[in-house]
């Protein structure tokens, strides 16, 4: 036995090393750009505000209070960028609720929205020597399942306004969502065949092909594919960022779920396999360090995908969501603490924000140093 896991283990490691040789040889030949990492400083968070028009009606003050919370925390740590048709009307929110002062941390852009998924629709920011590239992927409400227009046109209002620093490299011809991506800002690129490989994104691409293009568009040198982890009531596909996360010091998050009852038992242990098998570029195993699977949350009799793995890293903090589940609240707390030591952790309460099937991650996108202009 021990000769045969041997042989095993070997071949993956040989398998691993084969991709990643043939994967320089498709990347991106200038080394100056690179996709950070979400824990490297950044300049600002971009929230874009619910209203009356979007799928958040029904329970639109519920979800404007965990916005103003969400707010809040950022602005202790960093810039807000809030995106919202009606902007004078959340301008005097954000007055009232977070005070005058407030203000000062935050920019508010009149523009036409379909939702609020900023995560989705809002820029990759690839860094380097030339200064930031906003990268404007189309986004198409998740393989066509939602109206998407107002919202993929997001990035371009901004960039025409001048409120974010760079260029932008126009990239509506490829869907590639953010929440589907992780990076270790050291050029490897984590996503799932679940979600990239999903109807009505980018067909007839294969998996090799949209390996080639995310090499070359995100200037990385390694696809990480990972094959399991698609959660109940997940309108996404399966997003990396609902089950496996990145962090410093070769680090992985994920859910791990240890109820055989549960019905997401035997994919997520499928995914812990896999990531057990990872190595690095150097050819080290993961650190890897597990999340608890939230227990069943249901409304309006559907099964909600609540995930702990959906973390926003900012500047000296990680706000992530809870759950009213005491125990796997501070199990939560306790993984992501050790993932990012001397960082502040805010829980912010997300049962309303799954009630439309994501989490904190999925509503944010952050902005390296340099781009979220003042």
């Amino acid at each position: 036995m021990g000769d045969t896991g041997e042989i095993v283990i070997n071949s993956i490691v040989y398998v691993h090393n084969l991709h990643y040789l043939c994967s320089m040889m498709n990347r991106n030949t200038d080394d100056s750009l690179r996709l950070p990492a979400e824990w490297e400083e950044q300049s600002g968070v971009q929230l874009t505000w619910p209203h009356g028009q979007t799928d958040w009606r029904p329970y639109l003050a519920e979800i404007t209070e965990t916005y103003i919370a969400l707010a809040r925390a950022i602005v202790q740590h960093e810039r807000l960028l809030v995106v919202t048709p009606e902007a004078d009307a959340v301008r005097q929110l954000l007055t009232d609720r977070l005070g005058a002062d407030s203000l000062g941390q935050i920019t508010i852009a009149q523009c036409d929205t379909n939702d609020t998924w900023a995560r989705d629709h809002g820029a990759l920011t690839l860094m380097g020597e030339g200064g930031p590239q906003l990268l404007d992927f189309r986004f198409n409400g998740w393989g066509d399942k939602f109206a998407w227009q107002y919202d993929n046109a997001i990035t371009a209002h901004l960039c025409a306004e001048g409120l974010l620093h760079g260029q932008r490299r126009d990239y509506d011809d490829m869907v590639l969502e953010g929440g589907s991506v992780e990076s270790d800002g050291r050029g490897t690129i984590f996503t799932t065949s679940l979600c990239l490989l999903a109807p009505h994104r980018n067909q007839p691409l294969d998996r090799a092909g949209i390996e080639r293009q995310l090499l070359r568009r995100l200037h990385a040198h390694r696809v990480v594919w990972i094959d399991h982890g698609q959660l109940a009531g997940d309108d996404t596909d399966g997003h990396i960022d609902t089950t496996v996360r990145v962090a410093p010091g070769n680090t992985l998050l994920y859910i791990r779920c240890t109820d055989a009852s549960d019905s997401h038992y035997a994919d997520l242990a499928a995914m812990e396999r896999q990531l057990q098998q990872l190595t690095t570029t150097g050819g080290a195993p993961y650190r890897l360090i597990p999340l608890p699977m939230a227990q069943p949350i249901v409304y309006d009799g559907e099964r909600l995908p609540a995930t702990y793995a959906n973390f926003l890293v900012i500047n000296g903090a990680v706000i992530y969501p809870i759950y009213a589940q005491p125990a796997n609240d501070v199990a939560a707390r306790e993984a992501i603490a050790a993932a990012f030591p001397g960082r502040e952790l805010i829980g912010i309460d997300s049962r309303v924000i799954i009630r439309q099937h994501g989490s904190i991650h999925c509503l944010t996108m952050q902005y390296p140093r340099g781009v979220l202009r003042a």
